[in-house]
């Protein structure tokens, strides 16, 4: 079964009475995270269909593989939303991707009325995955380059 859009599940919930709602779960279960850690499962089925290994990942977004395992078990927790946008482009994902990875994690998505999200923006969408570039597409319009937090844990 295909996963319904956020806007599809909030439309339904509009209309869903109180004692409907454990109706509203069995009939949208692809739809609805039922882990209790959502970001850990998202971000593992993601690398699995993309078929690319976390340690990859963390090379390429320049991130220690302890704090980046840490990270993706939600065994730590940051705050920094350039660490998870990192790992998103490290890991190739499309920008709904990566928006939902952020909401997932708890994070704002990229906002496109901000300028520096909306450099990022467009190097998702163009496919730059290459975080050096991004940092330099950043700078060139004197932006602050995607935070690295390689010695943090």
């Amino acid at each position: 079964m295909k996963e319904k859009t956020t806007g599809t599940l909030t439309d339904v919930l509009c209309n869903t009475s109180s004692d409907k709602i454990n109706e509203f779960f069995n009939e949208n279960k692809d739809s609805i995270i039922s882990n209790d850690k959502p970001f850990a499962e998202y971000m593992r089925r993601m690398f699995k269909e993309k078929g690319i290994k976390q340690q990859d990942v963390f090379l390429y977004a320049d991130i220690s593989e302890r704090y980046g395992y840490k990270l993706i078990s939600e065994e730590k927790r940051t705050r920094q939303r350039d660490i998870i946008l990192r790992i998103c482009i490290a890991a190739k994902f499309s920008l709904n991707e990566t928006q939902k990875a952020l909401k997932i994690y708890g994070m704002s998505p990229l906002y496109p009325r901000l300028r520096r999200d909306a450099v990022i923006i467009v190097a998702i969408n163009t496919e730059k995955y290459d975080i050096s570039e991004i940092d330099e597409m950043l700078k060139k319009y004197n932006m602050e380059p995607m935070y690295a937090c390689k010695g943090i844990e």
